[in-house]
């Protein structure tokens, strides 16, 4: 929907305030049928995560604010229709939080915000959401995964960039890592695998912990 809106748009009405508009509508009417809130990691900002939630979700839904990923998952998990904001940036001071999504009555990674990318976002942070939905109500543009890895290096990080977008923290071993990683629909694990084995990493495991909406980058002169 977001998509279509973008591609006819015309005239003076700036496109954020198309964007917002739409999204707050499609938020509160849906508060209004389920009520919900909005848990968020502030650990990345509390202007930035606040301008996010606020921009796509509105004033009537409430906002719950967290000091860590680990709260909002919890948060989540325990309850029926809630949504999590956690950043989608360097995860170091954070740690792997993604790995309490890989049971399967876990929440899971829904959506990555912004979907609509452009130069001038008024709610730029990267975060990913969360929410425990039926798999078969979920996009699945791309796919997130939850890797762990022994023989994590300069080698092993340089391929794996060149293949997808990805998070990683230490873990455990001194030349472990935990990945989070977003691969297109056309990449496949297997891949990604091959990739790091050439690099001279070891895939120890892997687990599906979500899967959303492939980005769509705004052309200059929809701006």
């Amino acid at each position: 929907m977001m998509r279509r809106l973008v591609e006819r748009h015309t005239g003076l009405l700036p496109l954020d305030t198309v964007e917002s508009i739409w999204r707050v509508i499609i938020a509160t009417f849906t508060f209004v049928q389920a009520p919900f809130s909005v848990h968020a990691d502030l650990s990345a900002g509390d202007a930035a995560m606040r301008d996010t939630a606020r921009f796509h979700f509105g004033f009537t839904v409430p906002f719950v604010a967290h000091m860590g990923a680990a709260g909002v998952v919890q948060a989540v998990s325990e309850s029926k229709g809630d949504l999590g904001l956690v950043p989608a940036g360097p995860a170091a001071a954070a740690g792997a939080w993604w790995s309490a999504l890989e049971f399967d009555a876990a929440p899971k990674i829904i959506a990555r915000l912004p979907f609509v990318e452009r130069a001038d976002h008024p709610a730029a942070l990267p975060v990913f959401v969360l929410s425990r939905v039926a798999a078969d109500a979920m996009a699945t543009d791309t796919a997130v995964w939850s890797v762990r890895v022994s023989g994590w290096g300069s080698n092993a990080a340089q391929a794996l960039s060149t293949q997808a977008e990805f998070l990683a923290v230490p873990d455990r071993a001194f030349d472990g890592a935990a990945l989070l990683i977003t691969l297109p629909r056309a990449t496949s694990l297997d891949a990604i695998g091959a990739a790091l084995v050439e690099a001279g990493a070891t895939v120890r495991s892997s687990a599906l912990v979500g899967s959303h909406a492939a980005r769509y980058t705004v052309p200059a002169d929809k701006t």
